[in-house]
C-alpha cells in the first residue's frame, strides 16, 4: 500500500470514528458530498434519520429541505461504508 493510500485510509478511518461518537453522544453528523451544491450537506442524526439541508448564508440558518427515505439513507451508508449504528 502507498503511502498516500496509507494516508486516506488513516483518514477515513478518523471520520468513521468521528461520526461514531458524535451519534453515539446524540450530536447529529454532516455528511458532505461533491455532487451537492456547496451550501448543501446531509445531516445524520443519532436516530437514523438522515436530512438533506442547506445553509441559508444571509441568516446562517440551515433549512430542510427533505428527510431522507429509510432505503436512501441506507444507500447513503452503504457508500460511505457507515454502519449503522441503531
Amino acid at each position: 500500500m502507498s503511502t498516500i493510500e496509507t494516508s486516506s485510509r488513516k483518514g477515513t478511518d478518523a471520520v468513521k470514528k468521528l461520526r461514531e461518537r458524535k451519534l453515539k453522544s446524540g450530536l447529529p453528523f454532516m455528511i458532505n458530498v461533491k455532487e451537492l451544491s456547496t451550501n448543501q450537506c446531509y445531516l445524520e442524526h443519532p436516530n437514523g434519520n438522515i436530512q438533506l439541508i442547506t445553509l441559508v448564508k444571509s441568516t446562517k440558518e440551515l433549512d430542510i429541505i427533505r428527510e431522507l427515505t429509510p432505503v436512501e439513507a441506507n444507500e447513503l451508508r452503504k457508500r460511505f461504508e457507515f454502519s449503522t449504528l441503531n
